[in-house]
This record gives C-alpha cells, structure tokens and sequence, in this order.
C-alpha cells in the first residue's frame, strides 16, 4: 500500500511558514505535543521552526524548480508518543 503524501507549493523565491495541524490526532490520544523536529531534503533550506502544544511550524526557503522535496514532522508527546508526518514540497514558478 502505497502512502499519498500531502502535497505543498512553493517558488524558489518565497519564503513561507507551512503548518502541520495535529489537534486531531492528539484529540484521540488525549496528548499533546512535547517537542517537534523538521527533517528537510538536501535543496531545500528549513529556515526555523516552532511549537505550541497542538501544531508544528517550519519556515522553508529554496529549493530549485521543477524539484520535489520531502519534508518531515515529528512529533514526541507528552505522553511519550513519537508520530511522524511527511509531506512533500513542489517548487515550481508557476
């Protein structure tokens, strides 16, 4: 079985903020978010990140177009939970 990534747009120029919402997930463990760490594929730069107990944030910049890049979340609650979420980065000018 094959695991469809959700799918981001960027030009190479921007410099944006992405959020991976984890209140639902969280909501049926009853947990929340203790610490958050981006993993970013080579080409694209992770300029910072943050957390609050619920969501994770990444600003990117980068990236050449016409690439795709990985980019993972992962999360430890404070329930000692460990939860990763991937999603891929497009780059294009378009």
């Amino acid at each position: 079985m094959t695991e469809r990534l959700e799918v981001l747009h960027k030009d190479p120029d921007d410099v944006l903020d992405y959020l991976w919402d984890w209140t639902e997930w969280l909501a049926n463990e009853s947990d929340t978010i203790s610490s958050s760490t981006f993993t970013v594929e080579t080409g694209l730069t992770k300029n910072s990140s943050t957390n609050t107990t619920t969501t994770a944030t990444v600003w990117l910049s980068g990236g050449t177009a016409g690439e795709e890049y990985d980019v993972t979340n992962r999360i430890v609650t404070t329930g000692g939970r460990t939860k990763d979420e991937t999603r891929r980065v497009v780059v294009s000018t378009q």
